[in-house]
């Protein structure tokens, strides 16, 4: 007898997303476009690479992490205040200006991305409450508990199994999009299947 879960048309999806992960942002708008055609819904949340990384040595891409950390904390605290649904929100509004923008002025950024949601710009101020901390250290503990050791962002659960990944540039669209989804969650649904991979040869292409 198969083992083999089903894929259903309306799933349960979470994503985990550091808003400064160039990949993480290319999957999140192929995950996104594919949950608009199929007409599920995508429950978000924020998690830290500076958390994941915290034991390494410092390098050039610290100053940035900590860049993602600050957003986060005020994503966690828009959530408190605001509801589940403007997390999604948030990381778009973010991701918009940091990758296809280029842009590293976190804290414009973040003025910017409350005020086109309509969100009290007071909400800026948890950038750097650290109380925020904890929430998002649990949703990264929670990500790496789900999809195992060894794994950064993003990383994506379909009902109950998570996996990270994939990692794709650019973001695939229609038809491509559509099959990749059910590829890559059929893969995933066989118990015992952990990795496939190819060099990646490209960078981001936004």
């Amino acid at each position: 007898m198969s083992t083999v879960q089903s894929i259903p048309e309306q799933p349960e999806v979470e994503f985990w997303f550091d808003p400064i992960c160039p990949w993480c942002w290319m999957t999140s708008r192929w995950a996104s476009e594919v949950a608009a055609v199929r007409g599920f819904e995508i429950t978000w949340h924020p998690l830290s690479l500076a958390i994941l990384n915290e034991d390494n040595e410092p390098n050039e891409h610290s100053a940035h992490m900590l860049g993602g950390h600050r957003l986060g904390r005020v994503v966690e605290a828009a959530r408190v205040a605001h509801g589940q649904e403007v997390v999604g929100k948030l990381y778009t509004a973010f991701g918009t200006r940091i990758h296809p923008g280029q842009r590293s002025d976190f804290d414009g950024i973040l003025a910017e991305a409350l005020a086109e949601l309509g969100l009290p710009a007071e909400l800026a101020a948890a950038a750097d409450d650290e109380a925020l901390d904890a929430p998002l250290r649990a949703n990264t503990n929670h990500a790496m508990e789900i999809a195992g050791p060894d794994v950064g962002v993003p990383i994506i659960s379909v009902n109950g199994v998570a996996f990270f990944g994939p990692v794709v540039t650019p973001s695939p669209t229609g038809e491509t999009a559509l099959r990749l989804w059910d590829g890559i969650v059929a893969a995933a649904s066989v118990p015992g299947f952990y990795e496939l991979k190819r060099g990646r040869t490209a960078g981001p292409q936004f």
